[in-house]
């Protein structure tokens, strides 16, 4: 051993050979990481690779089977997120974990609350939340509710409070998946003045300028090993598909033509009491609808007022040409309508129930005989769909939790599939996963096409919205800003209608 390599300091983490299975999968086997102080790491893979299984290690949410954790060069118990923050690590989950019935201030000091004698002092409480607040760039005082917060907002509070805990190294598992560009941008500047001031960054994403615009090292999972680990500056896209897919990719956007025939749907004069203001469009049978806006624009809110998930206050839905009364969700299903919301686990699955039980919850009652779950049904309807889906479980009673997000959402798009919707609403299909994951959504996407559904997809990342709508319509504030067709559309023409006043 050199001198040199005899004197460098070892780095602040280093995981050695560690390995984790869960009954019937290897999520990890041997894997090694370091990440030193002031540097950037972004840790990449396809859904089910195994990052979030290794960082739930090394934040304490999981117990490894095998290896050794080191912090500075000496062996860290961490059995515990307590651990893990006694440790110098704090972590930003892409599932928000913030109480809605308490105030920001409470949520970022939750269990550090800040006391004079045995009470806490609130206004320190919220004078040093807010001084958090303006270093992630938002302008919210810290006394407002975490359930009057948009989606966006919360990913922020989750940021300030990573910054808190004073962490040496801070885990960012898809931050920037709810963000707008703008705020992308600010949290982009806090990583770097984070790193200005040494501390280490693990930061997972599955969106390749974001890697190439903040990373300096590119760490790759494939299968629970680890593949690849390069300087940013000496790799680039089509290298690290390849490690993390074991093939090439060339063309994510599996967009193929379909006969675009009658109106399926039609929407005339849709608005709500607050937001939404005169809504009118239609989807044919075989086409794929786009909607493109920024995020607050109401894309999501027309949906879930089609979905019969929000109360619309006025407007028209003709399905085939007939009026229909969608006021419930039952009465969306009963008109053959799908809706796969922009947050799976909120919204979409049942956390605690098996991958079968959820997708067949959506047709429950053509599954039943004489008021009973005929189970030899539900059993096949469950395999038929992980087999075509290729979802990777163990089982279809293996709990939809320990699922990866990308297979999660191969059983939410499955449940769907199961009721044969004629309408098929997609809000944020491919958020949070892959791209090999993602080209199997675009290329199910264009045979469901082929076969005749009709599907309105909302999308906040403009390749995909290009690269796989037959129309696209912009929202800018609760109302249609335009209308774009495939051959005619850019993203300077979406942005431009996106951001009109």
């Amino acid at each position: 051993m050199s001198t040199d390599e005899e004197r460098r300091p070892a780095p602040f983490l280093e995981m050695r050979n560690i390995t984790k299975k869960f009954p019937g999968v290897v999520a990890l086997q041997d894997v090694d990481i370091e990440v030193n102080l002031g540097e950037i790491v972004a840790l990449m893979g396809e859904n089910g690779a195994g990052k979030s299984t290794l960082m739930k290690i090394l934040s304490g949410v999981y117990v490894k089977d095998q290896g050794e954790i080191l912090i500075n060069g000496k062996p860290a118990g961490i059995n515990d997120p307590q651990s893990a923050i006694r440790c110098g690590i704090s972590t930003i989950y892409q599932e928000l974990n913030l109480l809605p019935n308490m105030d920001i201030a409470e949520n970022i000091f939750l269990g550090r609350e800040i006391r004079k004698g045995l009470f806490v002092d609130k206004k320190s409480l919220h004078e040093k939340a807010d001084e958090f607040l303006r270093t992630v760039g938002l302008q919210v005082p810290s006394t407002t509710m975490v359930s009057a917060l948009s989606t966006a907002q919360k990913q922020m509070i989750e940021v300030a409070k990573a910054l808190s805990v004073n962490a040496n190294l801070i885990i960012m598992d898809e931050p920037t998946s709810s963000l707008t560009d703008t705020e992308t941008e600010t949290l982009f500047e806090i990583m770097e003045q984070l790193k200005q001031r040494e501390v280490g960054i693990v930061f997972i994403s599955h969106r390749m300028q974001e890697i190439f615009r903040v990373a300096d090292r590119v760490v790759v999972l494939r299968d629970g090993k680890m593949v690849s680990d390069k300087d940013a500056k000496s790799t680039d896209t089509s290298e690290i598909i390849r490690s993390m897919v074991g093939r090439e990719v060339n063309d994510v956007f599996a967009k193929e033509e379909a006969e675009i025939s009658d109106i399926v749907m039609e929407v005339n004069g849709l608005s709500t009491k607050d937001f939404l203001r005169d809504i009118s469009f239609h989807v044919k049978k075989g086409e794929i609808l786009g909607f493109a806006g920024l995020v607050g624009a109401g894309r999501s809110e027309v949906m879930r007022a089609l979905f019969g998930v929000d109360r619309k206050d006025s407007g028209i839905i003709k399905i085939d040409g007939r009026e229909v009364k969608i006021n419930t969700t039952v009465d969306a299903l009963q008109n053959r309508i799908g809706f796969l919301p922009e947050d799976r686990k909120e919204q979409a699955l049942v956390l605690g129930m098996s991958v079968g039980e959820n997708l067949s919850l959506a047709c429950l009652r053509q599954l039943a005989r004489f008021r009973f779950i005929n189970k030899t049904l539900e059993r096949q309807l469950g395999e038929s769909y992980v087999d075509k889906l290729r979802v990777k479980t163990s089982g279809i009673g293996q709990q939809v939790m320990n699922l990866s997000g990308g297979n999660q959402q191969k059983v939410v798009l499955g449940k769907w599939l199961a009721t044969e919707s004629r309408v098929l609403i997609l809000d944020e299909p491919t958020r949070g996963i892959d791209v090999g994951a993602k080209k199997e959504i675009h290329e199910l996407m264009s045979k469901l096409a082929r076969d005749g559904v009709a599907i309105i997809m909302i999308s906040s990342e403009l390749p995909e919205i290009l690269g796989m709508s037959d129309r696209i319509i912009v929202m800018h504030e609760g109302r249609i800003r335009g209308e774009l067709l495939r051959n005619e559309a850019n993203q300077e023409k979406i942005m431009s209608m996106a951001i009109s006043q």
